[in-house]
């Protein structure tokens, strides 16, 4: 997957900023007027709030309020003195001052802001962004940076300091940022408190930036995952020859039964002369087609730590996508719950990866039931082709995963099912009772434990009709998924 582009957005004026502007700039900007059609005293109106909308975003700084505050005793001992005249001409002196230092600020004209932020990022990544400010003033600015990001997105602090900005020299910010939630998000508008030279005044300046940012499920680590596929090509190939595309399999030699491999590669005539099983192993066949299924069912909602199972489900698929494309094979996607809501044939073109990495930035997990019958039947209707369909799913026990036990034994007769089954760790741990524990403790740990031999039932039933079972806990499945996908591959299983 190519790296996320950045996308600078251009600087505009601040009297035009969008009406998605969010409440904390609204303290610095008035309503929009009214149409011209809406009152025959649009025009009046407009000549009373363009000012005041104006003044708005002047404010007086601590500074000026330090200056008054020093200058009060002045004008006390002044006035009691009978010096009036004097007293007034202090506070005019501090009126004229402030606001000359309010006038030599400059307005959005004169100041640029430049926003750099990733097009997008992954969830639970931190990527690099920057603010940068440009000034055509003749004089240098004190400036400071704010910003309001949407909660999908969070974003190391700005410096709050002013800090100087000229014609000659840009004010370059830095920060980073972190996805939170899946999604395509306006990031919103940005604002420059702007000082006056003598720092009595600040004018507040929006800009209404119409980037955007895409959170997408994470692909961290993705490179490594390519590397362990390429040296697999590699060994692979020293071993024996690799057949391309559409070549089919070959006899390549003879080795000992390892568990999980196709009992229909048993070769029985070793079998006998050595007396242990002995299974043919063929050349590697590139092309191989991996057809990735995700239930975004009930089950699927359950918390593993701070993120939902699904959320796990979703890298870790990604990941496996690009791994197996990286490698030759071609990649499909099925996403469904008590429905089918997203198919994507298996294909291996440039725009594969971006296609399937769309669809699960939009897809969530719902609290429905899902219908593996549908879902399996779409597959069965559209892909012919033998495969490895990698399903993630929660399998609880025989009763409650019959569907599921049944379709993909049913389907072991034609393609490899390898069912991802995602273990709920806070249940082994209850499991395993504390010392001293209280009988409320012993009763929960029993029921736990209960759970889980369930659980393993239903898994040991797919095992023994043929299907490939990864047991594994959500914070380590993208790893063994990944090894397990390059041992299916290194024995040729499909």
């Amino acid at each position: 997957m190519s790296s996320p582009r950045f996308s600078p957005a251009s600087r505009r004026r601040s009297d035009t900023h969008a009406s998605q502007v969010s409440p904390i700039w609204q303290a610095v900007t008035s309503p929009p007027t009214s149409s011209p059609t809406s009152s025959p005293t649009s025009p009046l109106l407009h000549r009373v709030v363009a000012p005041v909308r104006a003044l708005a975003r002047y404010a007086p700084t601590p500074r000026l309020a330090l200056v008054v505050a020093l200058a009060a005793p002045i004008w006390i001992f002044s006035s009691g003195s009978g010096g009036q005249a004097s007293g007034a001409a202090l506070v005019a002196l501090i009126a004229i001052a402030a606001l000359a230092d309010a006038l030599r600020i400059p307005d959005a004209h004169y100041l640029q802001l430049v926003r750099a932020f990733p097009a997008t990022i992954g969830v639970g990544d931190t990527r690099d962004a920057t603010y940068e400010v440009s000034s055509s003033w003749p004089m240098p600015i004190m400036v400071t940076v704010i910003h309001q990001l949407p909660a999908s997105v969070s974003a190391s602090a700005l410096p709050t300091q002013v800090q100087p900005v000229d014609q000659q020299h840009p004010l370059l910010v830095s920060l980073t940022v972190t996805g939170r939630a899946r999604g395509s998000f306006p990031l919103g508008p940005a604002a420059l408190s702007a000082l006056g030279p003598w720092g009595l005044f600040r004018r507040s300046i929006i800009y209404s930036l119409d980037d955007t940012i895409s959170v997408v499920p994470s692909i961290a680590g993705a490179g490594r995952y390519r590397l362990l596929a390429a040296q697999h090509r590699v060994r692979t190939a020293g071993q024996r020859v690799i057949r391309r595309r559409g070549a089919g399999t070959s006899f390549a030699n003879l080795r000992d039964y390892v568990p999980g491999d196709d009992p229909r590669r048993i070769d029985w005539k070793a079998t006998a002369r050595r007396h242990r099983l002995i299974s043919r192993e063929f050349t590697v066949e590139q092309g191989q087609t991996i057809m990735i299924a995700i239930d975004c069912g009930r089950m699927m909602t359950q918390l593993a730590g701070d993120r939902p199972r699904f959320e796990y489900a979703l890298a870790s698929a990604l990941t496996l996508a690009d791994t197996a494309l990286s490698a030759g094979d071609r990649v499909g996607l099925i996403v469904f719950d008590s429905m089918v809501r997203a198919y994507i044939a298996p294909t291996r073109t440039p725009g594969t990866l971006g296609a399937i990495r769309d669809v699960l930035t939009g897809v969530t997990a719902t609290m429905t039931e899902p219908d593996y019958a549908a879902a399996f039947r779409t597959l069965a209707e559209r892909n012919r082709r033998r495969s490895l369909i990698v399903l993630f799913t929660d399998v609880i026990d025989v009763r409650s995963s019959r569907a599921v036990i049944a379709l993909t034994t049913r389907s072991a007769e034609r393609h490899l099912p390898l069912v991802v089954a995602l273990r709920n760790e806070q249940l082994v741990a209850a499991a395993v009772p504390s010392p001293g524990a209280s009988d409320e403790q012993t009763y929960e740990s029993a029921a736990a434990e209960e759970l889980l031999s369930a659980r393993d039932e239903a898994l040991q039933i797919m095992r023994q009709a043929g299907v490939a079972v990864l047991d594994t806990a959500p914070t380590t499945m993208t790893t063994a998924l990944i090894n397990r996908y390059l041992e299916i591959k290194e024995r040729s299983a499909l």
